[in-house]
């Protein structure tokens, strides 16, 4: 064992909990902090008091679903309409909770730990997670996620709280470029970590197809772009597996 893995075996708990709250300071966190000024200046538009918007990040912790949630509240959306979208929303961090709890969990972690960690996989704590994880020793790693996602949540929920009255000056120019880098940095990171063309292919489908979707039906482009570019892209993942094994 080499001297610096040594030093990973010998770090204490708490070590680990801080190394993962250190991860505040990286380019996701930093990155989703700046999405957050762009979400709140949304909320100020909306009315939506502080304090329920700072409740709002720490409940609600994917920033699409808060974002689905505020768009119901201006459209007048009833409680049940509200729900169901923000649910339907947070469907799609299923796949990433499902690739993410095998990669902590140890055979004498508790389900209810998981459970609570699973609150805080979205787009920024999954990226650093995947990205970072396999460098921590097993039975430090849900440690260690948890004192990024705990860390991560509470900065952006003082962070939301204290720029509040800031942001209803910002230009909706300004506010709208703040909110975008969130899903530019998530493409980014597909893009640079994906390991198979077929992750590629599905994410060029996707994006072509999403103008096209909105034009034809603008309710459920992005259901519609996501559904067909990951089918082609299976698809043609299938046919060219198939081509290869015949000319094997």
């Amino acid at each position: 064992m080499t001297s610096k893995n040594r030093a990973k075996e010998e770090r204490s708990s708490l070590g680990w909990f801080l190394a993962g709250a250190r991860g505040i300071v990286s380019l996701p966190a930093i990155i989703l902090m700046l999405s957050f000024v762009g979400f709140c200046a949304l909320t100020v538009q909306a009315g939506i008091p502080p304090e329920q918007v700072v409740f709002m990040v720490g409940a609600v912790w994917a920033l699409p679903a808060k974002v689905i949630l505020v768009s119901s509240i201006l459209s007048g959306a009833s409680l049940a309409t509200a729900f169901l979208a923000v649910t339907l929303s947070s469907v799609r961090l299923m796949p990433m909770v499902a690739a993410l709890v095998p990669e902590l969990r140890t055979p004498k972690t508790p389900t209810w730990l998981l459970l609570v960690l699973s609150h805080f996989i979205a787009i920024t704590a999954w990226v650093f997670a995947m990205e970072r994880v396999q460098d921590v020793p097993r039975h430090h790693r849900v440690t260690y996620f948890a004192g990024f996602g705990i860390t991560l949540v509470a900065t952006n929920m003082m962070l939301v709280g204290i720029v509040y009255h800031v942001v209803a000056e910002f230009p909706p120019i300004i506010a709208g470029c703040l909110f975008f880098l969130t899903p530019v940095y998530f493409l980014a990171s597909i893009w640079h970590s994906a390991r198979h063309p077929v992750v590629y292919l599905a994410l060029a489908t996707g994006l072509v197809s999403g103008p096209l979707f909105y034009w034809i039906a603008p309710e459920f482009d992005i259901l519609l772009a996501g559904v067909v570019g990951g089918t082609l892209a299976w698809l043609a993942e299938r046919l060219w597996r198939g081509q290869r094994r015949a000319g094997a």
